[in-house]
């Protein structure tokens, strides 16, 4: 009797763009790996939900939602006579499937406190090494595009660009789950309109009405979403947590944590561990929110006095007050809070400062300096959508926005 066959070409129903497919064999066997299964187990938006309660997506629906687009994106510049082959297909795919794969428990919360210099570019690219090695090197090719080292540029843009499907999707999708309208998108009609010239991507100059709606749309989200002054107190917090937590494990402080999560508390680990150190990445891997949630839980309970209180405020949604200015904030209005938080938890200053912080965010919602949105005439003329805006000041939108916040406990109000 014949084996029976497992059906790999599976159809999704993603809630954004309805049945989705998975394209072959070979992308079932990546999606079911562990590494890529961890994903169901990373929020895209951190603590956002403490905001938006419905923004609980995961990275796993927006990888999937990303290679989607992808998939559209191809065959638009196909059907404009832009050769892509097979191989070069199945490439890009990959490539825009694993482009999150190295993001830690909470996004970049782990990049800035229990993991130093590393960021999750380089963990995406070395669990692409590690993974092209287990499936017999047929993810190389999407290593050369994800890293630009191939010769047709415009794949690696369609990947990690001011016009990415990434930014297509993460747009929109965290539109739909937040609630939040003013990040909708029409990534159809972008994708429609792209363009290839000189072996980079550009866009057919009739869109320049949606590109304009998407750079409006995506500085929108940055300020009412991802920079939500709670979502910052929130997120600032939680890496002043792990941050606490480490400290103490470190001095001989007994802790509880998951095995994974201790790796990373009892050690300070860098790039250069994960080079020679092969088993830190399966250890990283491990990682997800859960491991991170589970033990702050358990710290709410901890003696130590600031690992408890600011346990709790995650937990407990209590989250510290913040306030907001265009200018940095007076050492003497900072030094005065700190007095207070340092009284009435009954800690040293120098303690006090996992309480009281100060710290800036930047919100830029196009960078011409980086990698430009093309438009693309008729004549063959190209124009920077900053230069051809006529509706909007495209220009003014470039300039960087830097707020400075300063986060404390609602108790310590002077």
């Amino acid at each position: 009797m014949k084996a029976k066959i497992a059906n790999k070409r599976k159809i999704l129903n993603d809630p954004i763009y309805g049945f989705t497919n998975i394209p072959s064999e070979l992308f079932f066997d990546i999606i079911e790996h562990p590494y890529f299964q961890r994903l169901r187990r990373i929020t895209q938006l951190g603590l956002t939900y403490l905001v938006y309660p419905g923004a609980y997506h995961t990275r796993f629906h927006h990888a999937l939602g990303a290679m989607h687009l992808m998939q559209n994106a191809v065959k638009t510049l196909r059907d404009k006579g832009h050769e892509i082959s097979k191989p070069e297909e199945e490439a890009v795919l990959i490539a825009i499937l694993l482009h999150d794969i190295g993001h830690g428990p909470f996004s970049h919360a782990l990049e800035h406190s229990i993991v130093h210099g590393i960021n999750h570019e380089h963990i995406s690219v070395m669990i692409m090494n590690k993974l092209n090695d287990e499936f017999d090197g047929k993810l190389s090719l999407a290593i050369q595009i994800f890293q630009n080292q191939y010769s047709k540029p415009f794949l690696h843009q369609l990947i990690s660009s001011q016009l990415d499907v990434d930014r297509l999707d993460y747009l929109k999708r965290d539109s739909f789950y937040s609630g939040v309208s003013e990040g909708i998108i029409n990534s159809d009609r972008i994708i429609s309109m792209l363009n290839v010239s000189g072996g980079e991507l550009v866009v057919d100059a009739k869109a320049i009405y949606s590109i304009e709606k998407f750079i409006i749309a995506r500085r929108l989200m940055y300020w009412q979403v991802y920079l939500h002054k709670a979502v910052i107190s929130a997120e600032f917090t939680l890496v002043e947590v792990l941050k606490r937590a480490k400290t103490l494990v470190q001095e001989g402080t007994h802790l509880f944590y998951t095995s994974a999560l201790g790796q990373f508390l009892e050690n300070n680990h860098n790039l250069e561990d994960f080079n020679t150190n092969p088993e830190l990445l399966d250890l990283f891997c491990q990682l997800d929110d859960f491991d991170i949630m589970t033990s702050i839980k358990e710290w709410t309970k901890h003696s130590d006095i600031i690992l408890a209180a600011l346990s709790q405020k995650i937990i407990q949604r209590k989250l510290l007050k913040i306030e907001l200015q265009n200018s940095e904030f007076d050492p003497s209005y900072v030094a005065k809070i700190k007095a207070r938080a340092s009284k009435i938890y009954g800690v040293d200053l120098e303690h006090a400062s996992h309480l009281v912080f100060t710290n800036k965010i930047d919100n830029k919602a196009y960078n011409p300096k980086k990698d430009k949105i093309n438009l693309l005439y008729k004549n063959g003329k190209i124009t920077d959508i900053a230069e051809a805006a006529d509706q909007l000041n495209i220009s003014v939108l470039a300039q960087t926005v830097t707020k400075h916040f300063l986060c404390y406990p609602k108790s310590c109000v002077v």
